[in-house]
């Protein structure tokens, strides 16, 4: 009893820190996170299947794997490695997935324990993101097959022979777009392929010199299989200079093979389409606007029997990021982006009232029905804790995690939560920011700051987990990190979204000097301690910054746009200038001489880090070059830290532990 009374005093005396003190967060921790996603539910109701990826910094690449947990809750179990994307046979007896055993992605197929697995496709142009039809028998692949071949493998693999051994690798451009993202085109196109599983016979389901489906603009797959399993439906754009069009419609195709026919009519995007489970409806995210693909994401049904469209959700003022059908086909559960936040809502198939499923400061996606549809599965995020796989019941309850992969990694560190504040911005409207103090935070001392300005424009800082730019990793370095959300982010409404359109450095700017006003003046920060970072138009709002302000003593440039001119006619999504600045720069030059930062050259005095990917298509690294020139040219203290091997991201483990480090080195230098 003495030594029980001994202990209490001691747990009562001593502070928590001196009992298990934990270590501030830091990129070397964001490095061994396991990062959970994409859950799938057994037929039976009873198990779901996810994918998971932890960076393999020794390799330089991701480790992907595929593990199951049981929905009465339990250990999650690891089935196989090098594997992505499982998907339930019908009968619950297989799970396929996409493995890269052998060091080509082919779709595999295993039992639910993991044994006996098998390899199902064999195509030399290779295979992923199969999809499987409710009756068993076919499964819709895609592969980036040469069109004039399509699925006839002999064909491809004559084809794939001929350019590996031609000895010259010049390319003939005919046409835009001739590149995206971080690979030119070549000679081949993605398509979508139907496999037999009986007969194993593969058909192409959308031949010709498109891209099927198109580059996602984000949200669920493009591509469904109806509950009859006779047809599929994919998205498609086929506008003859893609590189200016967003105007993708959905089309349907016998699941055997067929002439296509398509089922929209609209200026902008309709993608994302699902079948209801009874099959009487298809609902789908549409954008109204053609050319802007920021426009507001509509939720449409369309009947299809009579071709009726309704819009359920038409009275929220947000976007529909992604939805599912409950198991009776009369309501559909969807999630938004709301001040930061997103819940998962519902509302009837032909619409009314909208309500919340499950809510919480959090981010909640990836929504799964139990055949019974009392239970929902999904993936939570917040901004200290990263995604892990949750269920809940579907009227309304609180969210209960079925995985904890990373609590262990995590109870070593001090992550701290999210806080927001509102500050009045341009045209007194109310501007959210989140703030995240370091750990062991004491009030009495003065802390430097660091804001960071996303990308987008039309964008958002939100109450999830980031690699990219870890709000926790900058905390746990010392800073109170500001994340701002100003004119142009998305969450607040479509207008405010729009109001950035021709007006890059206006309202937004004023934005984020009221924000560095408000965060100046906070008891516990240093005002003469302030840095801003950003990457894409986060960049490019530094590179603004650098002529309108020497506020900040120091500023990161991360594949920012320097000079709006020479950006237009080198990115390859035309769409984006020509909307964002009213056409290109001989239509509208006035504005893209206004808001373009090489105007301001001569005002440049900010300490600053460049950083760019070489294979960054969407700003290319000459943005990068050339606003260093200038840089160095006026004799302002600045770095450049390139990447060959990235592109607008930065996304091999080794090249992220750099780019942290030279980040943080170069903030410390200046502020600290």
């Amino acid at each position: 009893m003495r030594s029980l009374a001994w202990l209490v005093l001691a747990l009562s005396t001593f502070p928590p820190f001196a009992l298990a003190q934990k270590r501030p967060f830091d990129a070397e921790a964001l490095l061994r996170i396991q990062r959970a996603g994409d859950p799938q539910l057994s037929p039976d109701g009873k198990t779901v299947a996810f994918s998971v990826s932890v960076p393999d910094v020794a390799n330089n690449r991701s480790a992907h794997s595929v593990w199951t947990v049981p929905l009465a809750g339990g250990a999650p179990r690891k089935l196989v490695d090098l594997a992505d994307r499982p998907r339930w046979s019908p009968d619950g007896g297989r799970i396929f997935y996409t493995g890269t055993t052998g060091g080509s992605s082919q779709i595999w197929s295993m039992n639910p324990d993991g044994s006996d697995q098998q390899q199902i496709t064999h195509l030399a142009t290779e295979a992923s993101g199969e999809t499987l039809a409710a009756d068993g028998k076919y499964m819709v692949v895609t592969s980036d097959v040469y069109p004039e071949c399509g699925a006839d493998d002999a064909c491809n693999v004559k084809q794939i022979e001929a350019e590996k051994n031609s000895k010259v690798k010049a390319r003939l451009i005919t046409g835009l777009l001739y590149r995206h993202w971080t690979a030119w085109q070549g000679k081949t196109r993605s398509h979508l392929l139907s496999v037999s599983l009986t007969s194993g016979k593969v058909v192409d389901l959308s031949p010709g010199d498109k891209v099927v489906p198109p580059f996602s603009l984000g949200g669920p797959d493009d591509y469904a299989i109806s509950p009859d399993s006779r047809e599929v439906c994919f998205t498609m754009n086929v506008d003859p200079v893609a590189a200016t069009s967003t105007n993708s419609d959905l089309y349907v195709v016998p699941i055997a093979g067929g002439v296509a026919q398509k089922v929209t009519a609209n200026a902008g995007a309709d993608i994302s389409p699902a079948y209801s489970p009874d099959g009487k409806f298809l609902a789908y995210r549409s954008q109204p606007r053609g050319g802007y693909e920021s426009d507001k994401w509509r939720l449409i049904v369309l009947e299809r029997a009579s071709g009726k469209l309704t819009l359920p959700t038409d009275a929220v003022d947000r976007s529909v990021e992604s939805f599912v059908w409950s198991p009776d086909s009369k309501r559909l559960f969807f999630g938004t982006i709301d001040r930061g936040h997103q819940a998962i809502q519902f509302v009837g198939v032909e619409g009314g009232a909208v309500r919340v499923a499950v809510s919480g400061s959090n981010t909640l996606d990836d929504l799964q029905f139990t055949p019974d549809g009392k239970t929902l599965v999904f993936t939570r995020q917040s901004g200290d804790s990263p995604v892990e796989i949750c269920k809940a019941t579907s009227n309304g309850g609180s969210a209960i995690a079925l995985t904890h992969l990373n609590d262990d990694l995590l109870s070593q560190y001090q992550l701290t939560p999210y806080e927001d504040f509102w500050v009045e911005g341009a045209d007194k409207a109310q501007i959210q920011s989140f703030l995240v103090k370091p750990p062991a935070f004491d009030p009495k001392k003065k802390y430097p700051v660091l804001m960071l300005i996303h990308g987008g424009p039309q964008g958002e800082w939100g109450e999830s987990w980031t690699y990219r730019w870890n709000a926790q990793v900058f905390a746990g370095a010392g800073y109170v990190v500001v994340m701002p959300n100003p004119h142009g982010s998305f969450g607040y409404g479509q207008k405010f979204t729009d109001d950035i359109n021709q007006d890059w450095g206006g309202k937004p700017y004023d934005d984020l000097m009221a924000v560095a006003d408000y965060a100046a003046k906070l008891p516990y920060v240093d005002a003469d301690r302030m840095a801003a970072a950003g990457g894409s138009y986060g960049g490019y709002m530094i590179n603004w910054i650098l002529g309108h302000t020497t506020r900040f003593k120091c500023l990161i440039s991360h594949a920012g746009v320097y000079d709006l001119r020479s950006e237009a006619e080198s990115t390859e999504e035309l769409w984006f200038p020509t909307w964002e600045f009213g056409g290109m720069p001989w239509d509208n030059p006035e504005v893209y001489d206004r808001w373009s930062p090489s105007k301001f050259v001569k005002e440049f005095r900010t300490p600053t880090l460049v950083i760019h990917g070489e294979l960054d298509f969407r700003i290319p690294y000459s943005q990068g070059m050339a606003l260093f020139t200038a840089l160095q040219l006026q004799k302002v203290p600045s770095e450049m830290l390139m990447f060959p091997d990235e592109g607008h991201w930065v996304l091999k483990p080794q090249n992220s532990a750099l780019w942290y480090k030279t980040f943080l080195g170069w903030v410390d230098r200046w502020t600290k």
